[in-house]
């Protein structure tokens, strides 16, 4: 194996775990800030893309289509939390078995309306092609992918600690009474947030669903990796999330190139290394644990 091989692995790596960082990133901060078990997120993830494909078949702009799934999933977000969740809080197992069914509905839903067909979603015009690197064409599409998810990791970053309600939610991570007793709208603010992950869900499935496609499964896929993201990198933490999903990317990337025979379980073998160690996470806080 040359060098050549090895920064196609790390590019491929890098795209792989910038996408998971766009579905985890909302995960993390429902899961910190709630303790919602919200096991429908890969949901949004699915629906973000077959919405995002409708929508390209009527405004034909990729930027446009993407807009429009992450807008869909976050109000189908705030609707779920603020109609049926809300109704369940501090209810962890009721919690648990209504995402479950939302996830099992939305499945059987997709299947009705998609047929079940594996699709995958064209490129924009600008991100079709591809450039040489190290020596052979690399799609241009997954670099921006790369640069996508940096970007908004920083933009999270930047919400999460310099803004007022990037500070709510730090506070709710450590203490969500804490936050009643200062007279914060802590409801709407669950609502809020519920929504924003959600939104991104739905942006990850629009971005992913051109290089990963998108086809019935996909929710339960790409949402067990979101969680082993979250368990891995800690609770409500947007530079932790980002470090375990290029982890991750890289870890599962290598693995299936270079031991196939092992890459099923190479994460879920990091995940439970991570639990017996640092039981809050990489980059989690041991008070969160």
């Amino acid at each position: 194996m040359n060098l050549n091989f090895w920064i196609i692995q790390i590019l491929n790596a890098l795209s792989l775990g910038t996408l998971l960082f766009l579905v985890a990133a909302g995960l993390s901060m429902i899961f910190g800030l709630m303790r919602i078990v919200n096991v429908a997120h890969g949901s949004f993830y699915m629906l973000g893309a077959y919405v995002a494909l409708e929508s390209l078949r009527l405004v034909h702009n990729q930027l446009v289509a993407a807009l429009i799934a992450a807008l869909a999933m976050g109000m189908l977000g705030a609707l779920l939390q603020s109609t049926l969740i809300e109704r369940l809080k501090n209810d962890n197992l009721r919690q648990i078995l209504l995402t479950f069914g939302f996830l099992l509905v939305v499945g059987d839903f997709a299947l009705i309306v998609w047929h079940g067909t594996a699709v995958i979603l064209p490129p924009p015009p600008e991100l079709a092609g591809s450039v040489r690197i190290a020596g052979t064409g690399y799609p241009v599409y997954r670099l921006f992918v790369i640069v996508a998810g940096i970007v908004l990791a920083i933009a999270l970053d930047w919400l999460q600690t310099h803004t007022r309600m990037g500070a709510m939610v730090r506070a709710g991570v450590d203490d969500v009474e804490m936050l009643s007793c200062m007279g914060i709208n802590v409801r709407r603010l669950f609502v809020i947030v519920f929504a924003l992950g959600t939104a991104i869900a739905g942006l990850g499935g629009a971005i992913g669903g051109v290089f990963l496609g998108v086809h019935p499964g996909v929710d339960l896929d790409i949402g067990i990796l979101a969680f082993v993201v979250v368990i891995v990198g800690g609770l409500g933490n947007v530079r932790g999330t980002l470090a375990a999903s290029l982890l991750i990317g890289l870890i599962d990337n290598l693995s299936k190139a270079l031991v196939p025979e092992i890459s099923m379980f190479s994460i879920y073998l990091l995940m439970v290394v991570v639990i017996l160690v640092r039981p809050a996470g990489l980059f989690g806080r041991r008070g969160l644990a």
